[in-house]
């Protein structure tokens, strides 16, 4: 026997199907309390359904109520590390797509001393503001003599180079152009692995806008790049060549990382890396105002990793303790008016120390260098020749390149 309401549904169907008035009038009058109870209870859930929807509409408009010159998200918390379908993620890029671009770029190149021809290069990039300046690597627009940015819908514009940080990779550029979609910065401190990451660029340089989805595979991955070692996100999204520069988005739409490089071979897949978004908000502003991430210290050498060879007793009999050390780092080049030109430090020494701590590769020395201030005196020990010596060098302020 089942119950509706607190009536009995058997005895209302027969109440219903009597033949007697009094039957009748019973039933008209159980039938007129049980529509009154289910309409009060449809009443509840349309003003239920009403203020949850007044709600969410008054947080959106309580976000994008005010829009800053550069969007960042409310959400601090990570986004949902569920596997999103292809309904969810077909919203994060209607949100997200419009706001990346398609970067390529001309160089001069010159061999032989005399000769000189164009090459062309591709990446991609991510608006951040609605007029124009649009965040990228400094890989992907490094040596370029033109770049040119196209937007999801074709238009094409020549850009111009805003700043650039050589350090954590990333630039700037801006294009002439108004009412653009920039992307909210999200929040990648709190990014859990696990959940869901949408890379969208340019791979290939020729594929712009291909969306591709995964997960965050792992956090502060100490990557080396360039000599340079970053601590990156890594993500299985498939990331290609031509996608540098790119954007990485959670479930929420937000951006957590600028697509930065992917390692490949024959047998290598899925294994893609991104700057994290809160390392690159800690130099944006500095390239917007100066061109270039202040308070920076800059010893002013180019270097190379090099295998020193060095010799314990002389030229000859002793030739046989002629070994070979893995250690140093060799300078190629010295800047002009820098902090090493003016302590005497010279192109081809073997930077050995840095304050009487051993270093054993370029990075090393770019390491040690950048975990000083402006200002500070450093003991640098150095090979020259059959010589070894110490120079003090005070470190001055990098401005760019």
């Amino acid at each position: 026997m089942s119950v509706f309401n607190g009536y009995d549904r058997d005895q209302i169907y027969e109440e219903m199907d009597g033949p007697s008035k009094g039957s009748s009038s019973k039933a008209f009058n159980i039938i007129s309390k049980t529509l009154s109870v289910a309409l009060l209870l449809s009443l509840g859930f349309a003003s239920g359904s009403l203020y949850s929807t007044y709600q969410k509409n008054n947080n959106y408009n309580e976000r994008t109520s005010t829009t800053p010159v550069i969007s960042t998200s409310t959400n601090n918390n990570a986004s949902t590390p569920y596997t999103l379908s292809h309904t969810d993620i077909s919203s994060v890029v209607e949100k997200c797509a419009n706001s990346v671009v398609e970067i390529t770029i001309e160089t001069q190149n010159t061999i032989y001393g005399y000769y000189t021809y164009k090459a062309e290069g591709n990446g991609s990039g991510v608006i951040i503001t609605n007029d124009g300046y649009i965040l990228t690597n400094n890989h992907v627009i490094k040596g370029a003599s033109k770049i040119t940015v196209t937007l999801r819908d074709g238009t094409q514009y020549e850009a111009k180079l805003i700043g650039k940080d050589s350090k954590t990779d990333i630039a700037i550029i801006k294009i002439d152009a108004k009412n653009l979609t920039p992307a909210s910065l999200g929040n990648s401190d709190s990014l859990v692995v696990g959940e869901v990451a949408i890379a969208i660029g340019n791979p290939l340089g020729q594929l712009g806008g291909t969306v591709t989805d995964g997960i965050i595979s792992a956090l502060e991955r100490e990557i080396k790049l360039d000599n340079s070692t970053m601590n990156l996100i890594q993500t299985n999204a498939a990331i290609n060549p031509g996608n540098s520069g790119g954007g990485l988005f959670n479930a929420n739409g937000d951006l957590i990382g600028v697509v930065v490089a992917k390692s490949s071979g024959f047998d290598i897949e899925g294994l893609g890396f991104a700057i994290p978004i809160n390392d690159v908000k800690n130099v944006i502003n500095d390239l917007l105002e100066h061109g270039y991430a202040t308070n920076r210290a800059f010893l002013g050498v180019s270097l190379k990793d090099t295998s020193y060879t060095t010799n314990n007793g002389g030229m000859s009999m002793f030739s046989m303790f002629m070994q070979s050390v893995n250690y140093g780092a060799a300078v190629d080049s010295v800047v002009e008016g820098s902090p090493a030109e003016k302590a005497g430090i010279q192109k081809d020494d073997i930077i050995v120390s840095v304050d009487n701590e051993v270093v054993s590769s370029s990075s090393d020395v770019t390491s040690k260098i950048s975990s000083y201030s402006v200002g500070d005196k450093v003991t640098i020990g150095l090979i020259r020749g059959n010589k070894t010596m110490n120079v003090e060098v005070t470190l001055a302020e990098y401005k760019g390149e």
